[in-house]
């Protein structure tokens, strides 16, 4: 009774079932007006014949697809997975389902997605991880489905955004180094071009130092790219030029790792001799010894909240603020010899 090698379409499913193509309509749609049994015998010509509704026909006469569309930086990075878990418990939530595209933090490419994703007529979109340029404005003012920003945020407050304070995070990280008694802190940092993470974090670090009266200096500075190995190398470099650091924070757990294994390598101590501090908590952090101290940013709830937000702006629900900032913690392990964070201390 199948066709092979053709579409099924819900004329077929109509015809099959001896209905109007309005009741099949109805039926798949879950509108109550259906006697049970021609909703019973649809459902079994369905399931007989295979037919799967066409989500973007659909979309054109309801005017929704019920399709989400993410954009993320890079999904094999454990913070943007845990980030895309929250985006699709939520979606699941609320019926929706998920286009995940990655954009590898091209700027480009980022806007060729985007432009797709809105051409296959999402209902909304999230926009994870990058910087907003003017010419992500221009698209994203091009159109008129939501848009909500996820572990990012829009400097001039025209979007909304879910995201963490990353000056005030890495500020907070760098001081607990300075009150464990560290005084030559070196800084192994994302790329100062990154206005999302690896400036805001640098400031962080240089805010915090300028408050406890230390001096900066950007010969203890070193850039890599959030990734285990620049990690590594940055802090053999700085071992071997700066042998009297006391302490280093690297703004990301991978790359803290990265230092902490260098130091070991060379035969310092940790935290005994060097504290180590990193940012993000991914279970990495917890798996290697000694454990990894760590700014714990609340990466699931981020997706989370960007989704739910983004479900109210799609059903003219009420939104309070636009504009969300979750709290994140330090989290104390043996990579440092502080064990106790007092925030009145800041």
């Amino acid at each position: 009774m199948a066709k092979q090698k053709e579409t099924i379409t819900i004329y077929d499913v109509a015809r099959e079932a001896g209905v109007s193509m309005a009741t099949v309509s109805r039926v798949v749609n879950g509108n109550p007006n259906v006697k049970p049994a021609t909703r019973k015998k649809v459902l079994n010509v369905i399931r007989q014949l295979g037919y799967r509704p066409n989500a973007v026909a659909r979309g054109l006469a309801s005017k929704k697809t019920t399709t989400v569309g993410v954009v993320i930086p890079d999904i094999s990075n454990h913070f943007y997975a845990e980030l895309t878990r929250g985006i699709e418990d939520i979606a699941a939530m609320y019926h929706y389902n998920i286009i995940l595209s990655n954009s590898d933090l091209k700027k480009e490419k980022e806007i060729s997605l985007i432009e797709t994703l809105l051409e296959k007529q999402v209902d909304g979109l999230l926009f994870l991880g990058g910087e907003v340029t003017e010419a992500h404005r221009e698209v994203f003012a091009a159109t008129s489905v939501p848009i909500v920003l996820a572990a990012t945020r829009d400097e001039k407050k025209e979007l909304p955004y879910v995201t963490i304070d990353q000056i005030q995070a890495a500020k907070e990280a760098t001081s607990v180094l300075i009150h464990e008694g560290g005084r030559r802190i070196a800084l192994i940092g994302g790329p100062l071009t990154d206005s999302v993470n690896g400036y805001p974090r640098y400031l962080g670090y240089k805010g915090a130092l300028e408050e406890n009266d230390l001096p900066f200096d950007d010969e203890l500075i070193r850039i890599g790219d959030y990734r285990y190995r620049s990690g590594y190398e940055a802090m053999t470099d700085l071992l071997k030029s700066k042998p009297d650091i006391t302490s280093v924070f690297a703004t990301s757990d991978e790359m803290a790792v990265g230092a902490l294994h260098a130091a070991q390598d060379m035969g310092r101590k940790v935290p005994e001799e060097l504290s180590v501090i990193g940012f993000e908590n991914i279970p990495l952090s917890s798996q290697v010894r000694p454990l990894l101290s760590t700014v714990a940013v609340p990466m699931y709830d981020i997706g989370a909240v960007a989704m739910r937000l983004l479900t109210k702006y799609m059903n003219d629900e009420p939104v309070e603020s636009g504009q969300v900032i979750l709290q994140y913690r330090i989290e104390l392990r043996n990579s440092t010899r502080l064990r106790e964070w007092e925030e009145e201390r800041l």
